[in-house]
């Protein structure tokens, strides 16, 4: 299964690998804005298996374990730039010493000096998409980079740019006005619709990256309401916009859906988490989810979703039933 990344042009594998977890512990002051500890081998083996299985697209994030997530990926697929699309992000500040996330700067000057530190950082001479990482930033204030955006599609730096934001007043905004607009990041999953979203993606011709795609975990069906996270890990104490655990377990309220779902997502002999991916390909044909991963197994299991496509009408018919019932 293949997509074209919106109106750029460049195409990609209809599933990408998210590269948040890979970069590790980082903090914002005592909060845990990573995903535990890290085998920074099983990283590189994991991206490499993905892309033997077909895996193209590949979205990480400057300020994911503060630059360590980049290292990895230019680690991984140094030698074999040119079989990837790579994404990352910038407008949050941070210290690698520290590994501490220290704000954030939506000036054109600072946009300028991230996107030739990540390049650095990723080992590569140019980024297929370069996405704001700042979800509710104000409009007038995200407008001011596009022609900084522009020179650097004109320099080469990138290819392409995008949105990382749950807004579809912001996502309209950008794409309204920037010529190289060409995605909006933001989260989705069988677990919460985003039909505001996905119809600018859509009047625009964009792609739409499907963050949080499995929902932190959930959707893997590994999860019980017993286990703890630990406290290195987001999950594990969870900020305000993270929804699905408290107090370092899965919500209640969120466990029960996935039940709800499991059967539909099942149906045709897919994984839980298969299912979830499938689901997110039938409900448009813009989608590109982009689950994470620590370990090739569960690269080996979300790629498999490819081969089996999407979920089947009266599958998804039947996801849409139990969303229409809240």
């Amino acid at each position: 299964m293949r997509r074209t990344l919106g109106r750029s042009g460049i195409e990609v594998s209809a599933l990408g690998v998210g590269c948040w977890a890979i970069g590790g512990p980082f903090w914002q002051g005592a909060q845990p804005l990573g995903w535990g500890e890290v085998d920074d081998e099983e990283s590189v083996r994991a991206l490499r298996r993905a892309l033997e299985l077909g895996v193209t697209f590949y979205d990480t994030a400057d300020v994911y374990g503060t630059g360590h997530s980049e290292r990895i990926l230019g680690r991984a697929f140094a030698g074999h730039r040119d079989e990837v699309a790579i994404a990352t992000k910038w407008g949050n500040t941070f210290d690698e010493a520290t590994r501490q996330a220290t704000g954030s700067d939506a000036t054109p000057e600072y946009l300028r000096s991230a996107v030739e530190a990540s390049l650095r950082r990723l080992g590569t001479d140019r980024i297929d998409l370069y996405q704001l990482h700042l979800n509710g930033l104000p409009i007038p204030t995200a407008l001011d980079l596009v022609d900084t955006l522009e020179a650097l599609v004109a320099a080469g730096k990138i290819r392409a740019y995008g949105w990382s934001t749950d807004f579809a007043d912001r996502a309209s905004a950008i794409a309204s006005v920037g010529p190289h607009v060409t995605a909006i990041q933001h989260s989705m999953s069988v677990l919460e619709d985003s039909p505001d979203v996905l119809d600018v993606v859509e009047k625009h011709d964009l792609a739409s990256i499907n963050r949080g795609p499995l929902a932190m975990g959930l959707l893997t069906g590994k999860f019980t309401r017993s286990p703890t996270l630990g406290p290195d890990d987001v999950r594990g104490i969870a900020p305000d916009w993270l929804s699905f655990f408290q107090d370092g377990r899965p919500a209640p309220a969120w466990l029960d859906r996935v039940a709800e779902v499991r059967d539909a997502l099942t149906s045709d002999g897919r994984t839980l988490a298969q299912g979830a991916l499938g689901w997110l390909w039938a409900r448009s044909p813009r989608t590109i989810p982009i689950p994470g991963c620590r370990t090739v197994a569960q690269v080996e299991e979300n790629a498999a979703a490819l081969a089996k496509g999407p979920l089947a009408a009266d599958a998804a018919a039947a996801v849409t039933a139990l969303f229409s019932r809240g």
